[in-house]
């Protein structure tokens, strides 16, 4: 395959190895999980001097479920249980907690983050101000900041994050056994438990590397990018609704960490897989569901192997069921939104059949 004018077969929870930054990682002062007691709280000062010296390296070594955000859903390791969680949704750019005395604000330009009004201004070490899932007030300190090979436009962005809990910094980011420390990218808009994208004026999101919103851009679907003069960020959101598998655009998954799905696209972004490789075999998949940014517009089945009609209970009116719809290329749906229209179809994926165990999938991109 080629860059992003071959196919691709993703895999949901796609990990990507994370480079080197200047500062290498200290010794840790504390490795095991966060407790529900918080320790003493440290004065200002002393924080502030502790960012960036990766006092407190991932507790996680496992993603579970699957991430919007890639983001802790919690810092207390015991509450990890809700998807619609994340301990960062988004970060404010103006008026930064700590800075250089040259920066006012920051502003957002493609997929990198810039100093105003000093462009030319490094922004390691800057304090941000951002926010919980639960809308309670995060540090963000920005750590090391890397041109992304893939995209002159964007830069991987090694974050920390206060833990109020364990008084120390630490990665926001859920890590994986292959990625212990990974990265976030900076996007527009923010994210809110449902899976909605708005646009809300001086906040952005630093999403991370095991989420779905970085893992579209890195799939292609970059929202600050065009295709054939047509903007990407209607594709990129309703990637992001693919990829964790929610039909019914609430916020809530169907998918198995690990689980292989091919993608394509009306712009041509993504062709459909038609070779054989080691992880993905086209004629064992089956169309899934064409997607929209707010979820699913039609589906045939579950990703997960559960029942269709447990969807359509947990949205119920959604869709109808009738007649299958034919979409071309032999894709066809028996579960359909009201104002779908087959010609404009944004996005649909195929996958395995009944894929109820994520450990049952090898490979994949």
């Amino acid at each position: 395959m080629n860059g992003l004018r071959k196919s691709l077969v993703a895999s949901v929870f796609l990990l990507f190895s994370s480079p080197a930054f200047s500062a290498g990682p200290a010794a840790s002062k504390s490795q095991g999980p966060s407790t529900g007691s918080a320790a003493a709280p440290v004065p200002e000062a002393e924080r502030y001097a502790r960012r960036c010296q990766s006092h407190a390296p991932s507790r996680n070594h496992s993603t579970q479920g699957t991430l919007l955000w890639g983001t802790k859903r919690a810092w207390n390791s015991k509450q990890q249980g809700d998807e619609q969680r994340s301990v960062l949704v988004s970060v404010d750019l103006d008026a930064p907690r700590l800075t250089d005395d040259r920066v006012k604000s920051l502003r957002l330009e493609k997929g990198h983050l810039v100093a105003s009004p000093q462009a030319s201004t490094s922004l390691v070490g800057t304090v941000l101000q951002g926010t919980s899932s639960q809308g309670k007030p995060v540090e963000v300190a920005l750590c090391g900041a890397e041109p992304a090979p893939e995209d002159p436009d964007m830069v991987w962005y090694r974050i920390e994050t206060w833990n109020p809990v364990a008084q120390e910094w630490e990665n926001p980011c859920a890590a994986s056994d292959t990625v212990a420390d990974p990265r976030a990218v900076a996007v527009g808009g923010v994210w809110d438990a449902s899976g909605a994208r708005h646009d809300v004026p001086g906040k952005l999101t630093l999403a991370c590397e095991a989420g779905v919103i970085t893992k579209c851009i890195r799939w292609g679907y970059k929202p600050w990018a065009s295709r054939d003069g047509q903007s990407l960020a209607e594709l990129h959101q309703a990637c992001t609704r693919m990829a964790r598998a929610d039909y019914c655009g609430n916020g809530r998954s169907h998918t198995h960490d690990g689980t292989l799905i091919d993608i394509y696209d009306r712009l041509g972004v993504l062709s459909p897989t038609t070779e054989v490789s080691a992880g993905w075999d086209p004629a064992r998949a089956s169309f899934e569901a064409a997607w929209g940014p707010d979820g699913a517009t039609c589906l045939s089945r579950t990703r997960d192997g559960r029942a269709l009609e447990t969807i359509l209970k947990e949205c119920p009116g959604r869709f109808q069921v009738g007649e299958p719809v034919e979409l071309g290329q032999e894709d066809r749906c028996t579960a359909r939104r009201a104002d779908l229209n087959a010609e404009t179809v944004l996005l649909r994926n195929r996958s395995y059949e009944g894929q109820k165990d994520a450990s049952a999938q090898t490979g994949g991109r």
